[in-house]
């Protein structure tokens, strides 16, 4: 691949889907868009360039960006944010929307639904008092289309299975087939799910009390990073939570973030004009 290519690939990539690839990372490139221009009858990558170039249709875009999103996920994931969930989380904002009885939950870069499908599971089982009179909604987006509709199947092979589930769980959640293992319809019926570019205006997602946007922002350059931050922060209730990855930060990003005491490093409360609790990050 030549230094142009690459670096019309880069751009293209930045400003359709955040993601920032830096460089040596031809390599990267030749392995998840080779494939992509076969399938398109195309003679390589030099030839699929040329059409993101001439014929930029919608789902040329998409399927170029789709191909090189990285969907690496497991179930509950870095336990710690489940464990403060139940422990500190769920429990405040219970007492905080006792009146109006509502939690709400949005999943960012869902991928293939184990995420979402943890927190489900993970409400069910410290929370039962939720299935009388609460209205719990879980939103799980993504910017892979395809992804998502593997996520809303909850159809899983042996080796997803058994990456971060118990047999407990998977015995009480979980219908053996054919294909492996299928999550049975009182939990997939507790996520919604919605294709979303997290460049792109997400004003119409509402407020949401917690929002999990883990391990997703380290793809994206400081300034992305930012943009997309201060805009979440527009999103959380008062009381409310933003959880990062383990790896990711807003210090030196974003200052519309307080850190929350008590709860894994990575989780954040936004700004509020009544006293939380929390400590002050600047």
């Amino acid at each position: 691949m030549n230094p142009l290519d690459y670096k019309f690939l880069s751009e293209f990539l930045q400003s359709n889907s955040g993601l920032h690839l830096g460089e040596n990372k031809e390599y990267l490139l030749e392995s998840r868009l080779t494939p992509v221009a076969q399938s398109l009858g195309l003679s390589g990558i030099g030839e699929l360039i040329q059409s993101l170039k001439r014929m930029p249709t919608l789902e040329l875009k998409t399927t170029v960006v789709e191909a090189m999103t990285t969907n690496e996920t497991l179930f509950f994931r870095d336990s710690k944010p489940f464990d403060d969930l139940a422990e500190q989380m769920i429990p405040e904002i219970m007492e905080a929307n006792k009146a109006q009885r509502t939690i709400r939950i949005w999943c960012a870069a869902s991928s293939t639904g184990q995420e979402p499908y943890s927190i489900a599971m993970q409400l069910r089982e410290s929370f039962p008092e939720l299935s009388s009179g609460w209205n719990v909604k879980i939103v799980a987006t993504d910017i892979d289309g395809q992804i998502l509709a593997k996520a809303q199947q909850g159809q899983y092979s042996q080796f997803e299975i058994q990456r971060g589930l118990s047999i407990q769980r998977l015995i009480k959640y979980f219908d053996k087939n054919e294909k492996g293992w299928q999550l049975k319809p009182e939990i997939r019926n507790e996520i919604s799910w919605k294709q979303l570019n997290l460049l792109k205006d997400f004003g119409m997602m509402g407020q949401f009390d917690i929002i999990f946007c883990r391990n997703v922002l380290i793809y994206f350059t400081p300034e992305v990073k930012k943009q997309i931050l201060d805009r979440m922060a527009k999103h959380i209730s008062h009381n409310g939570y933003l959880i990062l990855g383990g790896a990711e930060t807003i210090l030196g990003i974003s200052d519309a973030y307080y850190r929350a005491e008590g709860c894994l490093s990575a989780s954040f409360h936004p700004h509020s004009t009544k006293s939380s609790g929390v400590t002050a990050l600047r």
